[in-house]
């Protein structure tokens, strides 16, 4: 292990009472209770008399100054690597990236680097306090290799605790701007169908039977009609994958460009090859939650990216 860091932590007046691991979490903010919870059960944390305390349990000192030996975060397998990235907003806790239509968020068979991860760990270098002990960014979700827009990633253990949290309790505000063929009728609705991978093509998602695989709910909107399509806003409830493409799949009205989910229409085909746009046209354009240590509400929203607007450009009546 290597060297450790040691934090003075100072227990609020009004902790009396309170468990270890809740006052020290009040007291050191960038880390979670459950990464303090293993510290202290592992001896790294010493009390006001320098003794170790080995049980989170146990009832804190009000205003005592304890000492916590963190260890230095053991470095991330992925290799940093310089890509230029867009950053609409950082702190010490999180920061929100604009992404570009063709990169990937996260290291995979196939994609091993040059991912969003990749860059993330040449921006934030020295600055990534450990997601679970490891200097790595905190991925709590993602969107697809060739969706454009916003996307909030953790730098701590806590920031990636509290906006895991959201998300499971589906309070992010997430909107998606897409160009779907044809046009939606009535002009707004929601599609509530449960989603799990195909099971005849492992890459593909599909809607199954109640029962099976994970509600996903998206509340689409029109914004405005075009030849033989239509720019939809789509409000997600629930945060699958391949939601948004999936559900205005299935009631007709397939994102132009999809290579997956959806086949060109005749008048549509000599458009997105003139265009050269081969990338399903869904771009994330808002995105609002609250901030998971100041407790503030953050809310950020991305232009469409200039190949979806030529797309628009083209395509209007």
């Amino acid at each position: 292990m290597g060297a450790s860091q040691i934090i003075e932590a100072r227990v609020a007046e009004d902790a009396a009472g309170w468990r270890l691991d809740r006052a020290l979490a009040a007291a050191v903010p960038t880390m979670s209770r459950e990464r303090l919870k293993a510290l202290i059960s592992s001896g790294a944390v010493a009390d006001p008399q320098g003794q170790p305390v080995r049980d989170p349990a146990a009832k804190a000192v009000p205003g005592g100054v304890y000492a916590v030996a963190v260890p230095e975060p053991r470095p991330a397998h992925n290799e940093a690597q310089e890509i230029p990235l867009e950053i609409v907003f950082e702190d010490d806790h999180l920061l929100v990236v604009d992404k570009p239509a063709g990169l990937v968020v996260h290291p995979a068979a196939g994609n091993t680097d040059g991912t969003l991860v990749n860059a993330l760990l040449h921006h934030c270098a020295g600055r990534l306090s450990g997601i679970g002990g490891v200097a790595r960014p905190g991925i709590v979700h993602r969107i697809d290799k060739d969706t454009s827009g916003l996307l909030v990633v953790a730098k701590t253990d806590r920031a990636h605790e509290g906006l895991a949290a959201q998300f499971a309790r589906h309070s992010i505000h997430r909107l998606y701007s897409a160009v779907v063929a044809g046009l939606p009728r009535p002009p707004s609705g929601t599609v509530d169908a449960p989603l799990a991978r195909s099971s005849v093509n492992r890459k593909k998602m599909a809607i199954v039977e109640e029962g099976r695989g994970k509600r996903a709910v998206t509340h689409y909107r029109l914004v405005e009609p075009l030849r033989g399509a239509s720019l939809v806003e789509c409000r997600l409830e629930t945060g699958r994958t391949h939601q948004v493409r999936v559900h205005m799949a299935s009631i007709g009205h397939p994102l132009l460009g999809d290579p997956v989910y959806g086949r060109p229409r005749p008048e549509h085909k000599d458009v997105l090859k003139r265009l050269n746009f081969n990338r399903q046209a869904l771009h994330a354009a808002e995105l609002g939650f609250v901030h998971p240590v100041l407790n503030e509400n953050l809310s950020f929203k991305s232009a469409l990216p200039s190949d979806i607007q030529e797309l628009l450009r083209v395509l209007t009546v």
